[in-house]
């Protein structure tokens, strides 16, 4: 095998250990790049002989998944979050193409199972996500956004068989939590950009934004839970919209101090 399994990490100790679990057996090593978790995420890792434990500030998700892909030897990457964890059909078709002397593709995609508490997503932009996560370690690397990052590669992509089951938040407190940090990265990024934003658009898009998740993302026939995703979607929304018109109008307000004075 030449596989690498690479994950950033903060405050992971209740997810890692199903992942590390998994992948204990069959990744040749295991890089693990902590933001220097106040968990006992480096705890629960040191267990695990094949974890190469490292550290690094956060600065972004881009930079920091580039740092640790920087860190993988081995030909095949497969790059996952401490809450994904690939179901046996999956890791069997993982294995099948790294033990493979000759693949149809460099580049693997993956489909999702989204868990959302004890409720399965299947509706609402949540169900059918595919995403890149098994790849040569030569044929891609990150952008480097600070968030919503995304796979930089200009080979063809295939796809794994079976699921990965994404556990996507242990407590509302988490997921409020996740949400705020998230809207608080992608503000930045936006104003970094030089994007502007109206008035209207922070009142209007929130609403916007659940009735597209809930009615036309067809999220109602998740029931409840389907109503939870739609109005946190809904308030993430308004969160990085408000927290961008925020930032500018601080900038504003100090270059008028500056022309006062």
């Amino acid at each position: 095998m030449a596989l690498s399994l690479a994950v950033i990490t903060y405050n992971e100790e209740d997810n890692i250990v199903r992942l590390l679990d998994t992948f204990s057996d069959s990744a040749d090593e295991i890089i693990i790049v902590d933001s220097f978790s106040t968990d006992k995420t480096k705890e629960v890792c040191a267990r695990y002989p094949q974890v190469k434990f490292f550290e690094k500030q956060f600065n972004g998700y881009g930079e920091q998944k580039n740092h640790a892909l920087s860190l993988c030897t081995q030909d095949w990457v497969l790059f996952l979050d401490a809450d994904e964890v690939p179901n046996k059909e999956m890791k069997e078709s993982i294995l099948a193409i790294v033990t493979s002397p000759n693949t149809d593709f460099n580049v693997y995609n993956a489909k999702f199972i989204n868990h959302l508490g004890i409720y399965i997503i299947k509706h609402g932009g949540w169900g059918n996500v595919v995403r890149e996560r098994l790849f040569k370690r030569n044929a891609a690397r990150y952008s480097d956004d600070k968030v919503h990052e995304f796979l930089i590669t200009d080979e063809k992509s295939g796809i794994l068989k079976g699921n990965i089951d994404h556990y996507t938040y242990k407590s509302i407190h988490h997921h409020v939590t996740k949400i705020n940090r998230y809207s608080d990265m992608m503000a930045e990024k936006m104003f970094e950009r030089g994007k502007k934003i109206k008035r209207y658009k922070v009142i209007l898009s929130p609403f916007y934004e659940f009735n597209k998740v809930f009615f036309i993302r067809l999220g109602f026939l998740d029931g409840f839970a389907g109503f939870y995703v739609a109005k946190t979607m809904s308030y993430y929304t308004f969160l990085k919209y408000i927290k961008l018109r925020e930032k500018i109008k601080l900038i504003e307000l100090k270059k008028k101090h500056i022309k006062v004075t």
